[in-house]
């Protein structure tokens, strides 16, 4: 995991609320701000060179996202909103360790939505889906057989299949699950691919030619399959 982004100028040409909101969102994600801590308006306002009604306006942002209360105490994790792409960025950038239990969770919600995906995908995925998936697969395989693997790239590929597989779904809600899953999925991959792991090119391989089959049966079962072969190298 990367370390938390330094603190950002207030200057002009920034566009101060969100200089406050992406301030104090990493500042609660990295422990800076500690549960139960009570952020005071003014005194930001004064660190941050930012005035004091855009600090109160960048708190109720952050009280929406679940991390503060109205009142601008901060909040315990497990009562953020993690389907918001906002919060879950901080939390994934902020060099803090991994929550207790967050991909167990992740592999709990994946197995409950993806294997569904995968067989509505193979009922209507079209030609540039069915690219798009052996694409991804074929720099899956590159990266295997390099002598220098790079896991950035292989993790990019990997957020590239299950995006594809979840907007070849043809259901918006599961295309809008990619927000909360890819980013999730890339940091791990980071983590897993940089180190010896099980390879993800046989699985991703029979799901992508169940996909092209139209085989959604068989798209949910490999899918399960792939998961299960994932979680083993697990962080």
């Amino acid at each position: 995991m990367t370390s938390s982004p330094p603190v950002p100028s207030a200057h002009a040409g920034r566009d101060a609320h969100r200089t406050a909101v992406e301030t104090l969102g990493h500042g609660i994600a990295d422990g800076s701000y500690a549960i139960g801590a009570q952020l005071q308006p003014a005194a930001l306002a004064a660190k941050l060179e930012i005035a004091e009604p855009t600090i109160g306006g960048a708190l109720r942002v952050l009280a929406a996202k679940g991390l503060v209360t109205a009142p601008g105490v901060v909040r315990p994790q497990p009562e953020w909103n993690l389907l918001d792409s906002d919060v879950l960025r901080w939390l994934l950038t902020s060099g803090a360790p991994w929550p207790e239990g967050f991909f167990a969770d992740l592999h709990e919600l994946r197995r409950s939505v993806e294997p569904s995906a995968a067989a509505l995908a193979a009922q209507h995925r079209s030609a540039d889906d069915l690219t798009a998936l052996d694409r991804a697969v074929t720099v899956m395989a590159a990266t295997q057989q390099a002598g220098d693997p790079d896991p950035a790239l292989a993790a990019r590929a990997d957020a590239v299949f299950h995006t594809t597989l979840l907007a070849a779904s043809g259901n918006r809600f599961f295309a809008q699950l990619a927000r909360v899953i890819v980013p999730a999925l890339t940091a791990r991959d980071r983590v897993v691919h940089a180190g010896p792991h099980h390879s993800p090119v046989p699985t991703h391989t029979e799901v992508a030619a169940c996909v092209r089959e139209r085989d959604a049966d068989g798209a949910y079962t490999a899918m399960l399959e792939l998961l299960d072969v994932s979680q083993l190298d697990d962080p």
